[in-house]
C-alpha cells in the first residue's frame, strides 16, 4: 500500500484549498450521496444548524462554498450536518511526564483519507493537523497551544449533529484553554458518538464522551480507545480490541512513568499499532503533539515528520505500508 502525504499551508482560504477541494471532491461527493442526497439535510437546514451551534464558523464556510463552487451537494457536504455514518478505531493518551504530550494512532481505512497535513491561519488563529473533509480535523493544534485528538465511542446510535472532524476544528478555531474547550464539547451535537481528548500548554487535560443521544460527559481521562464508559457494541470492541488497548495504554500510564520515547514507541506496536488495512482498520500514522511547543510529528515504524506551527514547511512524502511492518521512503 502506498500512501502520498502532503503538506500545506494557506493562510487565508485560496487556491490551494479550492485546488485541494476539487481534487477530492469526486470521491467525497461519491461517500456523501451513496444513500442519495435526499438522505441528507438540505442547505437552509445545514445553514441553520451551522448558526445556532457554531456561528463563528459561518463566515468561513461561505468563503469554502464559494471556493468549492458553490454547488448545492457540496455546500451541504462542507457543513458536516449530518453526514453518513463513519467508523474509525484509535487509541489516543497523554504521556504522564515532564511537558504536555499527546500521542495517539489513527486507524483507519486508507481509501477513505486524505492524506493531508493541513495549516491555516483562518479568522487569524493559526491551526495544524490532519485534514478530514479538507476542513475539518481528527487531530490539530493551534497557536494558543492548545491540542485535540478523536476516537470513535463504539456506539451504534446515528443522530442529528455533526461530524466530529467540524468540531475539532471549531475548538481549534475559538479556543484556547482545555476549560474552554470543555464548554464547548457539551453543547455542539455530534452524529455519532466519539471520545475527544484534549490538552492545551499548562498540561489541563480532559476527554469528552460525546453522543448524539445523551448529553456529552466530561472526564479527566487521559486514555481513550474505542468505547466510552462501558462497552455497547460488543462485535466491534471484539474486533477493535478496544479493551485490550484502553488496558494497555492504562498500564503504561500507572505502573510507572515512562520515558517519552519509550511511550510513543509503543504505539508502533501491538496491541496499539494495527496492519489490518484490508479491513479498514489499520494505523495509518502515529501522531505525537507537544503544547508548549507548538509542535506535531507524524511518525511510522520507520519514519518521522516534524512540523512547526511557526516553522511549517510544505512538502510531500510517500508512505509505503506492505503486509506486516510498514515501510517508508
Amino acid at each position: 500500500m502506498k500512501l502520498i502525504w502532503r503538506a500545506i499551508s494557506e493562510d487565508e482560504p485560496g487556491p490551494k484549498w479550492a485546488g485541494l477541494f476539487h481534487e477530492y471532491w469526486p470521491d467525497y461527493h461519491r461517500w456523501w450521496s451513496r444513500e442519495g442526497p435526499e438522505a441528507r439535510p438540505g442547505f437552509l437546514d445545514s445553514h441553520k444548524a451551522l448558526r445556532a451551534h457554531m456561528p463563528e464558523l459561518l463566515p468561513l464556510f461561505d468563503q469554502l462554498c464559494e471556493l468549492a463552487g458553490g454547488t448545492d451537494h457540496a455546500a451541504r457536504f462542507l457543513s458536516f450536518y449530518c453526514p453518513p455514518p463513519y467508523l474509525s478505531s484509535c487509541s489516543q493518551a497523554i504521556w504522564p511526564g515532564e511537558e504536555p504530550v499527546m500521542v495517539r494512532n489513527y486507524d483507519y481505512s486508507p481509501k477513505a483519507f486524505d492524506s493531508l497535513t493541513l495549516r491555516t491561519k483562518w479568522q487569524g488563529r493559526t491551526v495544524m493537523g490532519t485534514s478530514d473533509g479538507l476542513w475539518g480535523l481528527v487531530d490539530g493544534i493551534n497557536d494558543a497551544g492548545l491540542a485535540v485528538s478523536l476516537t470513535f465511542g463504539g456506539r451504534r446510535v446515528v443522530g442529528d449533529g455533526f461530524g466530529v472532524p467540524l468540531i475539532l476544528r471549531y475548538v481549534l478555531q475559538t479556543c484556547e484553554t482545555t476549560a474552554q474547550a470543555a464548554k464547548v464539547l457539551a453543547r455542539v451535537p455530534t452524529h455519532m458518538s466519539y471520545n475527544v481528548t484534549v490538552v492545551d500548554a499548562k498540561r489541563k487535560y480532559l476527554t469528552a464522551l460525546m453522543a448524539p443521544d445523551r448529553k456529552a460527559v466530561i472526564t479527566h481521562q487521559a486514555v481513550a480507545t474505542n468505547h466510552q464508559e462501558r462497552v455497547e457494541w460488543a462485535s466491534h470492541a471484539r474486533f477493535t480490541a478496544t479493551v485490550e488497548r484502553e488496558r494497555f495504554l492504562l498500564q503504561r500510564l500507572t505502573l510507572h512513568v515512562e520515558p517519552e520515547e519509550k511511550f510513543i514507541n509503543a504505539f508502533l506496536r501491538p496491541p496499539l499499532y494495527s496492519t489490518r488495512f484490508n479491513q479498514g482498520f489499520g494505523t495509518l500514522y502515529t501522531a505525537i503533539y507537544r503544547p508548549q511547543r507548538l509542535q506535531m510529528e507524524l511518525r511510522w515504524p520507520r519514519a518521522r515528520w516534524p512540523f512547526d506551527l511557526n516553522d511549517f514547511k510544505e512538502d510531500l512524502r510517500v508512505i509505503y505500508t506492505p503486509e506486516g511492518e510498514p515501510d517508508a521512503g
